[in-house]
């Protein structure tokens, strides 16, 4: 059983359809790069896969839960993470880690925070208001609160933006892992391509909406006879792509 299984997936609004009968499946344990460029349909892709969108046409099963009927018992398994959606401001960095705790019934909650502050090298920002925070730190909390319940399936949207390249391979690492460890699987949505090559065991490429390649990192490597992802990435942007 896959742990994300899309058929069919569609979003429309009016004439425009941002997302066009995607289809794709994600093995327990595994993580799936999201590529594409602004606009492609990455960011529609992944609302709906939360419930925070509902699709035009298609389905989703996460951890064996049709989204549509019963994704509540699903969303308690699951979290998300993007640097470009604020927490609240005048909450500290620990209150906020302690709202999504209680909202996921985290027990044992205020070791957990002290667990992924250390992690994540929060510690001495707990105290701090969240909006005070630079774009580097309020990247690391937003990754602390998406790994708040210890989630099954975690959906990642540019997790490493704004982070120096040495806070950046921390968390990298760190997501490796945690993934070995839990088995959790991931769906990762990044610009960063020597991020997904290093992360990712296959990789969608979307444009307008559609999946117009798709493979391993080696496997698009060697179909497009390029050197790294964003040779292949450029390759799609600008002359469309090879059949998948």
């Amino acid at each position: 059983m896959h742990a994300i299984q899309v058929q069919g997936l569609t979003k429309r609004y009016g004439d425009v359809t941002a997302v066009d009968g995607v289809t794709f499946g994600v093995a327990p344990g595994r993580t799936l790069g999201l590529l594409g460029g602004n606009g492609a349909g990455k960011t529609t892709t992944i609302a709906m896969l939360l419930g925070l969108l509902i699709p035009t046409a298609g389905s989703i099963r996460i951890l064996g839960h049709d989204m549509a009927r019963d994704r509540f018992a699903a969303l308690a398994r699951m979290n998300f993470s993007s640097p470009y959606i604020a927490l609240p401001s005048r909450l500290s960095v620990a209150e906020n880690l302690r709202v999504y705790g209680h909202l996921y019934g985290v027990r044992g909650l205020e070791a957990r925070i002290s667990e992924l502050a250390a992690q994540l090298d929060l510690t001495d920002l707990l105290g701090r208001p969240a909006g005070n925070l630079s774009a580097g730190q309020k990247t690391r909390v937003a990754l602390a609160k998406s790994l708040i319940n210890r989630p099954d399936v975690l959906l990642l949207d540019e997790p490493t933006a704004s982070l120096d390249p040495d806070t950046g391979d921390m968390v990298r690492s760190w997501l490796e892992r945690y993934r070995r460890e839990s088995g959790c699987t991931i769906l990762l949505a990044s610009h960063n391509m020597a991020e997904v090559e290093r992360l990712c065991d296959s990789v969608l490429m979307l444009k307008q909406g559609r999946i117009v390649d798709s493979g391993s990192p080696p496997e698009l490597l060697d179909r497009y006879g390029r050197d790294d992802l964003e040779q292949v990435f450029l390759d799609i942007a600008r002359r469309g792509a090879v059949a998948a």
